[in-house]
This record gives structure tokens, sequence and C-alpha cells, in this order.
């Protein structure tokens, strides 16, 4: 065969529409590490939330209600899922003092992966613009580029604590700006922002009609009495989209179970949300087993609570990263309020040729410990790294004994490694 005729040798090309798409979390060092498994070292995976990864375990309450319900789970469901999970998000939405929402507003996906993709399939047009934050979780910028959109980053600045300036976001608006992205609490920082900062973008989306997205997929995991704000409870004039879901919360990642809830000013949104439930309507329905586990999940017990108090396992997990970090000569840390992610920074004064993604490669290679580097969540700098907090606090000590190792090797040597030599080694 000639290339012309489709021959081996002239390759199969992907989508252009995949230039400028990215989710390193799952990459060439994730790859890596599997390769380095399969010639049998053990590798202590601390790239992704993935609870289930670390011995968590779904309540067994969730368990019971999928099974006991399985013999009507076999059928496809409605596209917006089943009535009694879209009701129990309605009347969590309630309780936390968000009005006006029933369960007609309420979307369930298959995760809130699938959500966002298809929230912004419904939304964008070519060239329109949304606001996410950077560093941001890197599905939000993929699904925008996918979608014809471009990604707009507003910065949530290292020396501010993560949290971000609603002024410095005003100046970013354009004609063609058709949404803000909050992620709160937020994923890589583990920042959550006080109260007074989510007024201003509730008041901020408001005044350029804009529709908030936002993603509360940690709502309830915040420590030391911190709260979190649902923007639904300031967002009036309007759209908002509240995305969560069973992962994180629930330890349920497997499940792919995640709702969106559309309140706010819903008057001239029913184009979009007929649109929405025609894409959902595509795709059949999400997953109808996991789906009978929401309504217990919701309106049973909070055992998440048990994790987040002194001597709970998230708890003592965070404070062995902060002792780790405090007394580290290399690191900083900007505690993290929220979620189950820190947000480490090197300290270039003392490392000047630091770069997070040959670090990574090279904690991976020598250490068997996998990081997501800072790069990876569409920063301009790369002197920072994200761990998850899901390993024991004994593990967590081990792996900063070898950062702060790896480190001083640096240190001691006049050339650290730089992402030239790290992405040869990828070859």
């Amino acid at each position: 065969m000639t290339p012309e005729t489709g021959s081996p040798q002239s390759g199969i090309r992907p989508s252009e529409g995949l230039r400028h798409v990215k989710y390193e979390i799952r990459g060439k060092l994730a790859r890596r590490a599997q390769d380095l498994e399969r010639q049998g070292y053990e590798i202590v995976p601390l790239n992704i939330g993935n609870p289930g990864a670390f011995g968590f375990r779904t309540p067994e309450t969730m368990r019971l209600a999928m099974i006991e319900n399985m013999a009507v789970a076999e059928g496809y469901c409605h596209q917006k899922g089943i009535f009694p999970a879209r009701e129990a998000v309605v009347m969590q939405q309630q309780m936390r003092g968000v009005t006006g929402v029933s369960a007609e507003e309420v979307f369930i996906g298959n995760g809130v992966s699938e959500l966002i993709d298809l929230a912004l399939r419904a939304l964008l047009n070519d060239g329109d613009e949304v606001l996410i934050p950077s560093p941001d979780y890197p599905l939000w910028s993929a699904a925008v580029s996918l979608n014809g959109g471009k990604a707009v980053y507003y910065p949530c600045r290292p020396e501010n604590d993560f949290v971000p300036d609603p002024e410095e976001i005003e100046r970013l608006v354009t004609r063609k700006t058709r949404a803000i992205v909050v992620i709160n609490p937020n994923n890589p920082t583990g920042a959550v922002y006080p109260r007074a900062v989510c007024e201003a973008l509730a008041r901020l989306a408001e005044r350029k009609d804009l529709i908030v997205f936002s993603d509360e997929i940690y709502d309830q995991m915040t420590y030391e009495g911190i709260e979190s704000i649902p923007m639904a409870t300031l967002v009036k004039d309007t759209l908002c989209c509240t995305m969560s879901g069973l992962s994180k919360i629930y330890r349920a990642c497997g499940y792919r179970v995640g709702w969106a809830v559309f309140s706010g000013n819903l008057r001239g949104a029913g184009d979009y949300l007929s649109a929405l439930e025609l894409l959902t309507s595509l795709r059949l329905c999400s997953n109808v087993p996991a789906q009978w586990a929401v309504q217990t999940a919701l309106g049973g017990y909070q055992s998440i609570k048990e994790l987040l108090t002194p001597g709970g396992r998230l708890f003592e997990s965070r404070r062995a990263i902060l002792e780790a970090t405090s007394s580290s000569q290399y690191l900083a840390l900007a505690p993290p309020q929220g979620s189950m992610y820190a947000f480490v920074r090197v300290k270039t004064d003392l490392l000047p040729d630091f770069d997070d993604q040959a670090f990574a490669l090279d904690l991976l290679e020598q250490k068997h410990v996998l990081l997501a580097p800072g790069t990876s969540f569409n920063v301009p700098y790369r002197d920072h790294f994200r761990t998850t907090l899901l390993p024991e606090a004994a593990l967590l000590k081990k792996v900063f004994t070898r950062i702060e190792e790896l480190l001083t090797a640096y240190a001691s040597n006049a050339s650290p490694a730089r992402v030239v030599h790290a992405e040869a080694r990828f070859k």
C-alpha cells in the first residue's frame, strides 16, 4: 500500500483537537512507574487522589444499598439519573441554604469528569473563553480546549496562599468570556477560599453575566474548623452549576457517580439545559447500580468527619506533611485547609536550577516515589509538586525523608537534573 491508501508507514494522525490537551497526572511519569513495577520495584503512588489504593473503603451502607437495588438497576434509567439520587442531591442543597432547586435541575453523570465535559460542550462555541484558576485541576483546561474554547487562567498566587484576587480576575474578562470555574476546596493546593472572596466572585459573575461552574468535589473535606462556602448560596443573578459526587468524600472513586446542580437565575437557561439534556441522552444514562448509593450516602452518617479531626487518618497524614516540610531545609508549604493534597514548594534560592519535571523523574527512578510535578497544573513556575495526603502518616514520613535525601544530593552537586535530561530518559 502507498501512504495515500493508509499504509502502516504513513501512521495514523491523532485529532488536531488534542494538540493543547494534557493530563500529565496519568502521563509519562505514570507509565514509567508501571514499567518499574513490572521490573519488581514497589512504587509509592502519590500522583492521584485514589482512596482505594491506600486501603480506604466506601461506607458499608452504600455497598448494601447497591446490592439491595440491583434487581431494578439492570436497565437504562432516565438520562438525568434516577429520581431518588437526584432528590437526595436537592435535599442536600436545601440543607445548605440553596433555594429554587428541584430534581429537574440535577444531572447525574459518570463522575464529575463526564459532567465537566458535557456542561462545557453544551455551552461553548469556537473561541469562547472560560476563566480557570492557575493552578487548576487539568481536566477543566482539557475540556475547554476539546470543546473549542480557550482557557484563560486567573492566578492563585503562592504568596497569597493560592487564594485568587477577584479584582485581578475581572481585568481578564472580555466579550468572549462565558464562564468562570471555581475549585473550592482546591485541587491541587488545598486552599479554601474565605467567604469574602467567594462573595466577590459571585458578584463579578453576576455583573459580567458569566456562568459559575463551582467544582466542590471536596466540599466536606476541610481541616481545623475551616468553613467551605457553597457558591450556590451566594450566586443569585446568574446561573450557577455546582458539581460534586461520591468519589472523594465517600471514598467511592470506582463507582463513577457525580452530579451537577443548576441554581441561581434559571431564567433564560432553558435552551442551555435542554442542550445538556440532549448530550446526556446521547450517552443514554450514567452507571445505574451506583446511583442507588447516593441517597444512602447523602442522608446517612457522614463518616468523613472521623478522618478530618485529630487522630483521624487524613488529619494525621496532613500533620505529618506539615511537620516534614517545616523541618526541611529545602521545602515550604502553604498549609492545605481542605481537600486531600498538598502543593509543596522547593526553595529555589537554595536550589536555583531546580526543575519539577526532572525532580519528579529522579524521585521515581531513585527513590520509587511517584509525584505530580507542579507544571502539570498549568502554572508558569517550576518549583512545586503535588502529593496526596492519602497514605498513612508513617509512610508519608518515609516519603519526605526520601525527598530530603534527593534534594540534599542536588545541593551537593552543582548541576541537578534538567528537564531536557528527563525527557531524554523517557525515550
